[in-house]
């Protein structure tokens, strides 16, 4: 039985990834408008409304829409963020429910992550 318990990563495990991981995909689900304020490097912005849309396409439109490779039902590392946490969990569960087991949220999220760089 799935767990309603959102999996969730902290700073310093996401920071180990960044630019470091080739598996590592990392959906900021904030607004065009947030993102335009900084992102996290590597980031795919995906909002928070679309995501299930998103998740639902097929491999190659995903590609086409995202210029990234659609993330495996099983990928390891596939993080979801927001602003302050709340949005990155609910797409954390979209994506659960879509059988994404692994999904994570970065319960800090841009805030937390562009006060530890200094952005």
């Amino acid at each position: 039985m799935a767990s309603k318990v959102s999996k969730i990563i902290s700073y310093a495990e996401l920071k180990a990834l960044v630019g470091k991981s080739r598996d590592l995909v990392l959906i900021d689900v904030r607004t065009k408008e947030e993102v335009d304020k900084g992102r996290i490097p590597g980031s795919l912005h995906i909002p928070l409304d679309t995501v299930e849309a998103a998740l639902s396409l097929e491999p190659e439109e995903f590609k086409a829409k995202y210029g990234a490779t659609k993330p495996a039902l099983d990928a390891q590392e596939l993080v979801f963020h927001c602003q302050i946490g709340k949005r990155g969990e609910m797409a954390t569960d979209k994506a659960r429910k879509l059988g994404y087991v692994n999904a994570c949220n970065y319960v800090g999220a841009y805030k937390e992550w562009s006060e530890k760089e200094g952005k």
